[in-house]
């Protein structure tokens, strides 16, 4: 996530699919359930005052089992679907109620969608159909076939341009449907299970390809699914719904270590938590040497008092410079150094925050303590063995 200001905020949001919604938005404000309403007016409740945000430069996922109403929800954001109630604001316009014009304009310049079933036009050409949304937008020939070739050449499709799509396999099909929807440069993405009709190795490829893509271009996504496996693997956040409700929106991490319901638990119980889990999660925070306030003396003063075997010295910054022993420390006060640099070593066990606890089983082989630090290299904490075995263990 790049901003901490919602990119997309859905408020209160109802959709009711029948010939009296507003009868049947009334019973629902009036706390009736979802069969109740049915019953009383034959309309159905798809969405049930849903509200979340979505951050700029977030690749968060909705999920749920068929009919809890995610497909519903990503349609209303541009509106393929109309609410009933509610408000959706996207960089601060409310597209729930901004008349057609608007919205196809929104439509073409902001938001783009992958489809499920690919969407593609058989009888274009691959690149034609990348160029489709900039046909429509107005863009010249050259300047949209020039985009589609390069957009192509991201998803590793440029040697295909003039093929069409039938000479392609499934998980070529929607790389082309995917390349569509960059090609216009749209902030947001909106993805319904557009990776559910791919066999189970190219899913895996398709999962692995998105979140490069991502990494590169930091768009704002929001992506449907029906697989736990997926949606922990792919979000940064995961609204889990149900029956037209948000059950719980979290991070990977929350949704397994802290449930907010046995219908979370129950979707979580057979997870394997080590691929899930973030050693930065996990990681304990632990007491620190700073580089040029203290002096190996004090240093090893620190680490009798509190009972430590190492410690970790970090610069003013807080960035992780090295880690220092009681024998090292023994050795610099014998030498009458007080220089803490001198004796720090640097060939000692660290990992990224974002890795697995399944990425980091190899660095337990000889017995140490990881240091974790995040992306610019600031000191997180330490993850020992005992930890790792407590949280893959511990079920809520």
């Amino acid at each position: 996530m790049t901003n901490s200001k919602p990119k997309i905020c859905i408020e209160h949001l109802i959709k009711i699919y029948g010939e009296k919604p507003h009868a049947a938005l009334k019973l629902f404000r009036e706390g009736k359930s979802k069969d109740y309403i049915l019953q009383a007016t034959l309309n159905i409740l798809g969405i049930a005052d849903v509200s979340l945000t979505v951050n700029q430069g977030e690749l968060f996922v909705v999920m749920g089992l068929s009919g809890s109403g995610k497909s519903t929800l990503v349609r209303c954001i541009n509106r393929l679907i109309k609410p009933t109630s509610g408000h959706i604001y996207i960089d601060d316009e409310d597209v729930a109620h901004v008349d057609e014009k608007r919205m196809r304009e929104i439509r073409l310049k902001k938001v783009s969608m992958v489809f499920q079933r690919f969407g593609l036009f058989p009888h274009k050409t691959v690149t034609e159909n990348v160029e489709y949304g900039l046909l429509v937008r107005g863009v010249d020939k050259v300047s949209r076939r020039q985009k589609a070739l390069s957009t192509l050449e991201l998803v590793g499709l440029a040697q295909w341009a003039d093929y069409l799509p039938d000479s392609l396999s499934g998980g070529m099909q929607q790389r082309v449907g995917l390349a569509r929807a960059l090609a216009t440069d749209a902030d947001i993405l909106l993805m319904d299970e557009p990776f559910s009709a791919l066999d189970p190795l190219i899913r895996r490829e398709m999962q692995d390809e998105l979140l490069r893509l991502q990494k590169e271009l930091h768009k704002t996504i929001i992506f449907i699914s029906h697989d736990i496996h997926e949606a922990l693997k792919i979000g940064d956040r995961i609204a889990v719904m149900k029956d037209g409700y948000i059950v719980q929106v979290g991070t990977p991490s929350k949704l397994i270590t802290q449930p907010a319901s046995d219908y979370i638990r129950a979707f979580t119980m057979d997870i394997n938590r080590a691929q899930v889990l973030k050693a930065g999660s996990i990681a304990r925070q632990t007491i620190t040497l700073i580089l040029g306030q203290n002096s190996p003396r004090v240093a090893l003063e620190k680490m009798l008092h509190h009972h430590l075997k190492q410690m970790y010295v970090v610069d003013q910054g807080g960035k992780l410079v090295g880690m220092v022993t009681k024998k090292s420390l023994f050795e610099a006060i014998r030498q009458g150094s007080d220089d803490l640099s001198s004796v720090m070593l640097q060939n000692f066990s660290k990992a990224n925050a974002n890795i697995s606890l399944e990425g980091i089983f190899h660095l337990y082989q000889q017995g140490q303590t990881v240091a974790v630090v995040d992306s610019e290299e600031k000191f997180k904490g330490v993850v020992e063995a005992s930890d790792i075995l407590t949280s893959i263990s511990n079920i809520q």
